[in-house]
């Protein structure tokens, strides 16, 4: 019998990494200020004609869509398109653009087009850091008090676009 015992282990070993191998954990990171406030913050505007972002513009008693993104990056160009979709349904959007210059911000909506009512510079992270975002794009339901609904982690697809329709809703 214990001959037997260093194969069970070493079968044991290989049935636990395939299991791993066969279902991968999903390795998003999520916020942990969905379902609190967000956290107080002023942001400088960055695109010409449209002012800056603070905390307190998300406290006016309507829900809103709070997208962090970058004219640098490739799946911010992809979501564009399903922003604008928002915005025509009469979603209204705030954004944070992350290490950006005003010049790159207004390039990058005059080719995507500009779905924002607001748009915040935050040139060192910090805000992203402080609402728990990872990377961008990320889009954040904030409801009417400021307090967080509903994160989006990754660009916004199509088939996405109901989902955030249904959370903005709930938001209420």
């Amino acid at each position: 019998m214990k001959r037997w015992l260093p194969l069970g282990i070493f079968a044991l070993i290989v049935a636990v990494v395939a299991w791993g191998l066969w279902r991968p954990a999903d390795r998003t990171v999520r916020s942990a200020l969905v379902g609190r406030a967000l956290p107080d913050f002023t942001l400088p505007a960055i695109a010409p004609g449209k002012p800056g972002l603070s905390s307190a513009d998300f406290r006016q008693g309507k829900p809103r869509l709070l997208n962090v993104f970058a004219s640098w990056c490739v799946p911010c160009i992809a979501e564009a398109p399903q922003l604008m979709t928002l915005k025509a349904a009469g979603i209204p959007i705030d954004a944070i653009a992350i290490k950006d210059t005003p010049g790159d911000i207004a390039a990058f909506l005059r080719r995507n087009g500009d779905p924002y009512a607001r748009i915040g510079a935050d040139a060192h992270s910090r805000v992203q850091l402080a609402l728990g975002s990872s990377g961008v794009p990320e889009t954040f339901v904030v409801d009417g008090t400021g307090v967080i609904r509903a994160q989006h982690v990754g660009d916004i697809r199509p088939e996405d676009v109901p989902e955030l329709m249904q959370a903005l809703a709930a938001a209420q």
